[in-house]
C-alpha cells in the first residue's frame, strides 16, 4: 500500500469513528477500519479489564472463526496469558520507548523477534490463520487495550512496515476512543437527573415519544407512573434541604428498585418532588402492581409521608392515545387524585367504570384543578 492509500485509510477509520452515535459503532469501526487499511481477513478490538485481570473482546469484525461473535457477550482471556499487554508496554516505556506493534505468526516467532506468547500462536493455527499484528492501544497515557488484524492462511505474512502502519492505527483509533466517551458522557449529563441518577425529563420526551408511536404502529402496551413525594416541603421547612435532598435520593432508589421489576422500564425524575416510570411491552396489572411497591417502600422511608402515584396504561380504558401528552395528562391526573384522597395505594385510570373521574379530569380539566395539580407542561402538542 501507497503512501497516499494509507493516509487515504487513517483518515477513513477516523472518519468512521466519528460518525459512531455508540460505542458499539466506534467500536466496529476501529476494527472495520483497521482491517481494511492493513488487508486483513478478521479484526478484533480488546479491552484491558485491570480490575477483572483480563483482556475482553469488544468486537471481532471480518472473517469470523467458529465461535466467534460480532459483539461476544463475554469472550475474555487472562492478561497472565497475553502478559505483552503490560509487560511489554511497561518495559518499554521505562526504556524511553514506544508501544509499537508487533507480528506474530502460525509458525512461531518472527524472525528477529523474541515470541510473546505462544496462546496467540495456538489460537492463529486453531482458527486456520496465518498471522496477526498487534497494536497497543493507549489512553491517557495508559495502556487500554490492543487492536489485532490477522490474515488468513496462504496470504502474505505482515511485515515491519505492516506493524509500524498499526502503530499509527492504534492511535487514531485511541483518540476515536476518547471522543467517543466524551460524547457519550455528555449525552448521559444531558439525560440524567444529577442528584438522583435517575433520567430526566428530557430523558423522557424521547422515549415516551418513541413507546408512543410503538403503540400507534404495532400496538404495544405503553405504561406511565407518575409519583409525587409527599412532605418534602415539610422536610426541607422543619429538617433542612440537605435533608430533602436525601428523602430525593433515597426515593429515587427505590423507584429504581420496583422499576426493575419491568423489564426496560425507564425510572426518571421530572423535577422537583415529580418522578415517573415508564415501561412498554409489560401488562397493565405487571405496572400496577410495581406502582404499589414504590407506594410501600416509600412509607418504608421513615422521612417524608409516602408518596401518592397514578397510573396510566393503554392496556386499560381509557380512550385511544395517539401522542405522549394525553398518557401523561391521564397518569398525571391519576396522581393527583391519588394525592387528594391520601391513597395508600396507586391510582389508576380508566378503572372507575365507564365514567371514569380520572379520564374525565384528564380529558377535561376543571378550571380549579388545573390551576390545583402539578401538571406536566412539556413540549408535546395536545392529543
Amino acid at each position: 500500500m501507497g503512501e497516499e492509500s494509507r493516509l487515504a485509510a487513517v483518515v477513513a477509520l477516523a472518519q468512521g469513528m466519528a460518525a459512531a452515535h455508540s460505542s458499539r459503532e466506534a467500536w466496529r469501526a476501529a476494527a472495520g477500519g483497521a482491517r481494511r487499511a492493513l488487508g486483513g481477513s478478521f479484526a478484533a478490538l480488546s479491552v484491558w479489564e485491570r480490575e477483572l485481570g483480563r483482556l475482553r473482546v469488544l468486537v471481532n469484525v471480518g472473517e469470523l472463526a467458529e465461535g466467534e461473535e460480532e459483539f461476544p457477550e463475554d469472550e475474555s482471556y487472562p492478561v497472565y496469558q497475553f502478559a505483552e499487554i503490560t509487560e511489554f508496554l511497561h518495559e518499554q516505556w521505562a526504556g524511553g520507548g514506544e508501544p509499537d506493534a508487533w507480528v506474530e505468526t502460525a509458525e512461531g516467532p518472527e524472525e528477529g523477534r523474541a515470541g510473546y506468547c505462544h496462546q496467540r500462536v495456538a489460537a492463529l493455527r486453531r482458527r486456520g490463520r496465518g498471522c496477526c499484528v498487534v497494536a497497543p492501544i493507549v489512553l491517557h497515557g495508559r495502556a487500554w487495550g490492543e487492536l489485532y488484524v490477522a490474515r488468513p492462511v496462504g496470504e502474505p505474512v505482515f511485515g515491519r512496515a505492516d506493524a509500524d502502519f498499526a502503530t499509527v492505527l492504534a492511535a487514531v483509533v485511541a483518540a476515536g476512543i476518547a471522543q467517543t466517551e466524551r460524547l457519550e458522557e455528555a449525552r448521559r449529563l444531558a439525560f440524567t437527573d444529577s442528584l438522583t441518577g435517575l433520567a430526566n425529563r428530557r430523558a423522557v420526551d424521547a422515549r415516551l415519544d418513541e413507546a408512543v408511536e410503538l403503540h400507534r404502529r404495532e400496538g404495544a402496551v405503553v405504561s406511565l407512573v407518575v409519583c409525587d413525594v409527599n412532605g418534602l416541603k415539610r422536610v426541607n421547612d422543619t429538617l433542612g434541604h440537605s435533608v430533602g435532598d436525601r428523602l430525593l435520593e433515597r426515593f429515587g432508589t427505590v423507584l429504581s428498585l420496583c422499576g426493575a421489576m419491568l423489564p426496560g422500564a425507564l425510572a426518571a425524575r421530572l423535577g422537583g418532588d415529580e418522578f415517573c416510570l415508564l415501561a412498554v411491552g409489560p401488562s397493565a396489572d405487571e405496572v400496577v402492581k410495581a406502582a404499589d411497591e414504590v407506594c410501600r417502600r416509600a412509607v418504608e422511608l421513615g422521612i417524608g409521608d409516602g408518596v401518592a402515584c397514578g397510573v396510566a396504561s393503554t392496556e386499560d380504558p381509557i380512550g385511544p392515545v395517539r401522542s405522549a401528552r394525553r398518557l401523561f395528562r391521564l397518569a398525571d391526573a391519576a396522581q393527583y387524585r391519588a394525592k387528594a384522597e391520601r391513597a395508600a395505594h396507586p391510582v389508576v385510570a380508566g378503572r372507575q367504570g365507564p365514567d371514569d373521574p380520572v379520564v374525565r379530569l384528564a380529558d377535561e380539566p376543571s378550571r380549579e384543578a388545573d390551576g390545583e395539580r402539578r401538571r406536566f407542561r412539556g413540549r408535546h402538542a395536545p392529543g
